[in-house]
């Protein structure tokens, strides 16, 4: 339950993380400690310049080439159990306070005809007219194509409907009314409406509000400085395989990374629940233009400063479940999401965070910096893993000399006890589907497979090729699965099987450079591997996933942030 109202001027108060109490306590202490020592320790040991191999000629280019790849392979790899140790014990959780009534507060979603299904947007609507708030609330519908059915629709629920479809100023080829994008949609939403409200709510299509949405959220606006709040994404349509992992792959982010944003006041802004002040919005002017345009208009919004207290707009996230959506039910989906969330993550870095960064707060800049870090440094590992069994079992390369036996093992140590700091911090998953004590294996494993994709979002936008914006097909509009869905994967599987090949005809041999290529390939294959077994049983006749008009909405396991 909330706190009653508060006397005097409000700040959000934040607490840990329940379960960090006696032996659990201790356990995790001594992982958060260990497991980065560990990491580190297994890089300085590989890099110890008595290891390396001195050759003279062109095979000294080559070995020069290797000990790099392994080396920032090595740092990569301790820089992602930093992070995760960083969040373990910065993680903080807002204590939830009562909503101010008379606010006014307009309730928003986009609609874009043939990608997504009406039945999906009538869930999403009906859900959003049984929100309560004691105030003035306005359901709108951004309806991109001006479609008549969404017009009937909205007549009947009593929702506001708006359409920016033939108004030459709210669609540019470029910039905040870039037109076909969700971004310019919502930009033209405000710039028409945002004067008449307080506060802008709003989901994806695909999300379904629950009841509390706004009484929870808003309470957290009796703090001046808060400048959105966000809450976490779980997926209703859980029945595919697909789905169920997708929501597992994003245990670390919700349960953890958010949280400890809290601890700086900056947690990324999520597209697929929010709600913003409206004044924040009109600063900043308007939601930024990317393809993630919710993780660049929180950076945005985080290097500004509130003109009323002079201080820095702060965000809030919530772990409580308060919209249920739909995930990717088919690889073709599942992929073409991963593709768009890294390209934008690497389009904010080369194009908006070298500037960004030096108006954020130091608490914010090392968050920001964990957030971005993730994509970069998984698609830079898949490729030097790559370059490297390239140059060892291809052309004989050899940066270090090392027992291979040996290597194994310290490998294998700080990879134990990686696991061991991600399963025990399972027990603060937010979401309300997988079952209490699960370990989270479909998830990493997603991860895993996601990491050829992230290598060719990177490649792409250092060749700065065109991305636009691409609307995920829900529902019945699910896409179905091929052949050329895994062309990426089955093309590195290419590569790490003729390493394996070029090692065995060449005499290349080494243990540790053959489990890596072993294991690489059977991650890229992972993927096309599932998909004919799903086939072969029947479950996707077609190739797709499960679809349906709507999300199915889960009761919440538990209400993390109630007191």
């Amino acid at each position: 339950m909330e706190e009653p109202p508060p006397l005097g001027t409000y700040r959000v108060g934040f607490r840990r993380m329940p379960g960090r109490e006696g032996v659990v306590s201790v356990w995790v202490g001594l992982l958060v400690a260990l497991a980065p020592l560990m990491a580190a320790g297994v890089l300085v040991w590989l890099m110890w310049p008595g290891h390396w191999v001195v050759r003279g000629g062109w095979p000294a280019v080559g070995d020069v080439a290797m000990l790099a790849s392994m080396g920032l392979v090595e740092v990569f790899r301790v820089v992602n159990v930093v992070s995760v140790a960083h969040a373990s014990c910065a993680a903080r959780d807002p204590v939830p306070v009562r909503a101010q009534p008379g606010a006014r507060v307009a309730f928003c979603t986009s609609f874009v005809p043939g990608k997504e299904p009406l039945a999906m947007v009538s869930a999403t609507l009906e859900g959003a007219v049984r929100v309560c708030y004691d105030g003035l609330v306005d359901v709108w519908l951004l309806d991109e194509g001006d479609d008549p059915g969404a017009r009937a629709l909205c007549a009947r629920l009593g929702v506001r409907h708006f359409s920016r479809k033939g108004v030459a100023r709210y669609n540019r080829p470029s910039g905040k009314f870039r037109a076909r994008t969700k971004h310019g949609n919502y930009n033209a939403w405000l710039d028409a409406h945002g004067d008449g409200y307080d506060f802008v709510a709003c989901v994806d299509t695909d999300h379904v509000p629950l009841p509390n949405f706004l009484e929870r959220m808003l309470g957290y606006f009796r703090d001046p400085d808060v400048a959105f709040v966000v809450g976490p994404q779980v997926y209703g349509n859980y029945s595919a395989r697909v789905t169920k992992a997708a929501e597992s792959q994003q245990f670390l982010f919700h349960a953890l990374v958010q949280r400890a944003g809290n601890r700086y006041g900056s947690p990324m802004f999520v597209g697929t629940s929010n709600c913003l002040r409206v004044s924040v919005l009109q600063q900043i002017g308007g939601f930024y233009d990317s393809i993630t345009e919710d993780m660049a208009t929180g950076l945005e919004i985080h290097r500004r400063k509130n003109p009323a207290t002079g201080r820095r707009w702060r965000s809030v996230y919530t772990p409580d479940v308060l919209a249920v959506g739909e995930g990717p039910s088919s690889w073709t989906d599942f992929f073409s999401q991963q593709l768009r969330w890294s390209r934008g993550t690497f389009e904010t870095l080369l194009r908006q965070f070298g500037r960004a960064m030096w108006s954020l707060s130091p608490g914010s800049l090392w968050n920001y910096c964990m957030l971005v870090a993730y994509y970069p440094m998984a698609a830079m590992t898949w490729v030097l893993g790559g370059v490297s069994c390239v140059l060892f079992l291809g052309l004989g390369a050899s940066g270090i000399n090392v027992p291979s036996q040996v290597w194994l093992m310290l490998y294998g140590d700080a990879a134990v006890l990686q696991i061991c700091l991600y399963v025990i911090n399972r027990r603060h998953n937010v979401s309300p589907h997988e079952p209490e004590g699960s370990s989270g294996v479909a998830g990493m494993v997603m991860s895993a497979v996601s990491a050829p994709l992230y290598a060719r979002a990177l490649t792409q936008a250092l060749l700065r090729r065109r991305s636009g914006f691409v609307v995920t097909p829900k529902g019945a509009s699910a896409s179905g699965d091929c052949a050329a869905t895994f062309r990426t994967h089955l093309w590195w599987a290419g590569v790490f099987g003729a390493c394996l090949m070029a090692s065995v005809v060449l005499g290349h041999t080494s243990a540790a450079m053959r489990v890596w290529a072993c294991l690489a390939m059977l991650t890229a294959l992972g993927p096309v591997a599932m998909w004919l077994a799903g086939r072969a049983r029947g479950r996707w006749p077609n190739g797709r996933g499960t679809g349906g008009g709507g999300p199915t909405i889960s009761r919440p396991r538990a209400q993390h942030s109630t007191v």
